[in-house]
């Protein structure tokens, strides 16, 4: 399916680009969709940061991220690179104590952080020791109103300035005048839609992993069972773990061991920004469904005859139709995901006994004695119990389906 995102050119004063500002998008139309904001925080991570990444959006430039209430109390940006995005505070959040402590623990976890739209109260000022960035809506504020805010700021020196929707030239001259550094604006460009594709994950089996999350004790090994039901949701899963949020120690060769690496509390807020994002409730498409088949059958018959592949095996027939879903060459996916190296070959076509498996289940799907026969001899196995495999990992496939 196609995820959407709009960004907004953020320019210095010498007309160089030096950032996006991020907007969530739900369709190729360039508005604002009626939800709430931890909603569109939350679906943006997962569009973006979780699909391909943020960097991908703004070509290696610092990201400028939304965050209202809710998705400062979700804390949603302990799902962002702090290296990659400015945190942008927005105008609806109250400056009390309980926002304050939220803001610190950014700060402290190394996000710089932005106040948008910013109209100057008291209550701000111990703020503004944590804040780097602060943008002025030519809209909402005159420029006789800033003029006053930006002395009342003049002792903190750290604090750079940014201008919005500036329009005209006129406006932009002013602002340099003001020193603010940095611009966004028509007069500059419009916001872009950028549009990807993205794997879709079938809405009973969101619930069914927001469920299980929700137990007093975890159980990680019915957890991974639902993962292991549904490549967008293993996908992303296998993309957090492998963001560079955290260090990596060892490769990845199932998706319990995922579980079990990330430990309960960021499963468990990992299940959350899952389900928050979660606002499609359309049909399952033929291809998750047929790789959840895959992924079953490759499992079963390594399990016969290769059982110290049988995770691995599983893992090859659930990512097999990953490009396929997200329209890009298969190499360049497996590249984002911490497979070990022979999960990744079997993946890219390189022969390994995960590789034969693959192609005989393949094989198998094309209806072809005389294929199933061929792709038999690698592997030096007989195809007597194929038909009884393929039925039982199509009955495993559809047993979410009656949620």
């Amino acid at each position: 399916m196609d995820v959407f995102v709009a960004r907004q050119a953020v320019f210095n004063k010498h007309n160089q680009v030096v950032a996006y500002e991020l907007l969530f998008r739900d369709s190729a139309e360039n508005c604002f969709p009626n939800v709430e904001d931890k909603v569109a925080t939350a679906k943006l991570i997962c569009d973006n940061q979780l699909n391909q990444g943020l960097s991908y959006i703004t070509g290696g430039r610092k990201a400028l991220v939304n965050f209202g209430e809710q998705s400062l109390k979700e804390r949603l940006a302990d799902f962002l690179p702090n290296d990659k995005v400015v945190i942008e505070i927005l105008e609806n959040v109250t400056p009390d104590d309980e926002h304050y402590k939220l803001v610190n623990e950014l700060f402290h976890k190394g996000f710089r952080l932005a106040l948008d739209d910013f109209k100057y109260e008291p209550r701000w000022e111990k703020f503004l020791k944590l804040v780097r960035l602060i943008k002025f809506d030519l809209r909402h504020s005159s420029f006789e109103e800033i003029d006053q805010t930006m002395e009342l700021l003049r002792k903190y020196p750290k604090i750079k300035y940014l201008a919005e929707k500036v329009e005209t030239q006129a406006e932009y001259e002013q602002a340099k005048q003001r020193g603010f550094e940095f611009f966004q604006g028509y007069y500059f460009a419009k916001p872009q839609m950028v549009a990807q594709k993205d794997c879709s994950s079938r809405s009973p089996l969101v619930m069914a992993i927001y469920a299980e999350a929700l137990k007093p004790h975890l159980n990680l090994s019915a957890l991974a069972d639902i993962f292991n039901q549904d490549t967008g949701l293993a996908y992303k899963l296998l993309r957090f773990i492998n963001s560079g949020l955290f260090p990596l120690q060892e490769r990845i060769d199932s998706i319990k061991q995922a579980l079990v690496y990330l430990g309960e509390e960021r499963v468990r807020r990992f299940v959350a920004l899952i389900v928050t994002a979660h606002i499609s409730h359309e049909k399952p498409l033929e291809l998750t469904r047929l790789s959840s088949v895959r992924a079953r059958f490759c499992e079963l018959i390594a399990k016969r005859y290769f059982p110290a592949m049988t995770s691995s095996a599983f893992l090859v027939g659930l990512f097999s139709l990953i490009d396929a879903m997200l329209d890009r060459p298969m190499d360049k996916i497996v590249d984002s995901l911490p497979f070990p190296d022979e999960i990744a070959q079997a993946l890219t076509g390189e022969n390994n006994t995960l590789f034969y498996i693959l192609e005989l289940v393949k094989a198998y799907e094309s209806g072809s004695w005389w294929a199933m026969q061929k792709a038999c001899q690698p592997l030096n196995i007989s195809d007597k119990d194929l038909p009884g495999m393929h039925s039982s990992a199509i009955t495993w496939s559809q047993m979410f389906d009656k949620i």
